[in-house]
């Protein structure tokens, strides 16, 4: 394909399709998208086991990857979700008369054209579509080669539904692969209104560096758990287990367990038997490493100064003794990415503190960061965690899939 701006165009025209839909058109339309979903089950799953054949099973995010039936019911489910939260478009924020008698109005409206760069995950396709339509947007979808088949699948299916809905089909477009063009999106302010990269910290930094479209970032999230010396230790164990191993390639999956000294020897010793169960590989501080290895951890690594800082994506964290709560919350300082963070303790002043001090879209006390979610949160779905402080933070869901518009009425009146 020489160009991708015939797409873009055919999007941005189509948003005036999606805006002239009345709520309840929109909310049947996705209610229709998942029935269409359940009843092309076979067929996703025929496509998605070619793009599961491509890739070796040592590949992490070949969970990601992965669409079953389980997964594609729960897609559908999201989507009646969805179509039950309130359009956030076409909200009145702010309403007053000015002297001069002019009515002044400040609605909420859509973006426009959301542009979206994803890797492997093709629950993505669906939830981004789903969410800007609910919303009144059009979007544009550039996901990787490795879910190439399932991708063209699903596109298919929501533009059929579009179709039958009577809405413009070029609402939803799924662009090529081909990496020459992805420079032709990342310039294309004509066409598109934001820009939110998912995947990897080497996609979520190139797309910053190389696009002159405004960008959300979301996705990159190294993910720390600190368990304080108050702790209870057998529910912080549980927790690190859980936040480590429940699906451990997605973004909010724990990274590094800190671990105060005075608990160090109980809790690794505690710890060790729930991790080594799912083979999970330690690379461990000097302190832990010898707490470790002198109760036979089978797959234990020595920390190099890299593991600390590393999202792993896999059956893999690191460890790392500190001497107290300053250490713990220095450490997270300086290498969190800002996603999700978490203290085990019953401090109550302490884990105050903590909630404070701590920057991240989310912070957790005696919880597991699996919980940030924007289905979990009650939003129904995200594009992704947006780990900065402008326009949104934490699950970029629904509700910030609008921008703001002023509407003034005036009768004759000049300045």
């Amino acid at each position: 394909m020489g160009s991708i701006l015939p797409l873009l165009e055919q999007a941005q025209n189509a948003t005036r399709s999606i805006k002239a839909l009345a709520d309840e058109g929109k909310q049947q339309l996705l209610r229709d998208l998942a029935a269409r979903l359940l009843l092309h089950t076979d067929e996703i799953i025929r496509e998605n086991r070619k793009d599961l054949d491509k890739m070796p099973d040592t590949d992490p995010k070949k969970d990601r990857l992965l669409l079953n039936k389980e997964r594609i019911a729960s897609l559908a489910a999201s989507l009646e979700d969805i179509a039950l939260l309130p359009d956030p478009a076409n909200q009145v924020l702010s309403e007053k008369k000015l002297e001069n008698g002019l009515r002044v109005r400040k609605l909420t409206v859509p973006l426009g054209v959301v542009g979206v760069i994803y890797e492997s995950r093709p629950n993505v396709t669906v939830d981004v579509a789903a969410l800007c339509l609910r919303s009144g947007n059009a979007c544009v979808l550039r996901g990787g080669t490795d879910a190439f088949h399932t991708n063209q699948c699903l596109v298919a299916l929501i533009k059929e539904t579009l179709q039958e809905s009577g809405a413009d089909p070029n609402a939803v477009q799924l662009l090529p692969t081909d990496r020459n063009l992805i420079n032709e999106m990342l310039t294309a302010v004509k066409y598109i209104d934001i820009l939110i990269p998912r995947g990897s910290q080497q996609l979520i930094d190139f797309v910053r560096e190389n696009s002159r479209v405004p960008v959300i970032e979301t996705g990159a999230g190294v993910c720390h758990t600190y368990v304080e010396s108050t702790a209870d230790l057998d529910k912080a164990s549980k927790i690190v287990t859980n936040a480590k191993v429940s699906r451990p390639s997605v973004c909010n999956a724990l990274d590094t367990v800190l671990v105060d000294a005075a608990v160090a020897s109980p809790f690794l010793s505690l710890l060790a038997p729930s991790l080594a169960a799912y083979n999970v590989e330690i690379f461990a501080d000097e302190t832990a490493y010898g707490i470790l290895k002198a109760g036979g951890y089978p797959q234990l690594v020595a920390a190099q100064p890299e593991d600390f800082g590393r999202e792993f994506l896999d059956f893999k964290c690191s460890v790392k003794v500190v001497k107290d709560a300053e250490e713990a919350l220095e450490h997270i300082r300086r290498y969190s990415s800002k996603h999700s963070e978490a203290i085990i303790s019953n401090n109550t002043a302490l884990s105050d503190r903590f909630l404070q001090e701590v920057d991240a879209a989310a912070v957790y006390v005696n919880a597991s960061t699996r919980f940030t979610d924007g289905g979990v949160f009650g939003l129904g779905a995200e594009i992704g965690i947006s780990t900065q402080k402008l326009h949104a933070r934490g699950p970029f869901a629904l509700e910030k899939l609008v921008t703001e518009k002023w509407v003034v009425y005036g009768d004759g009146q000049v300045r």
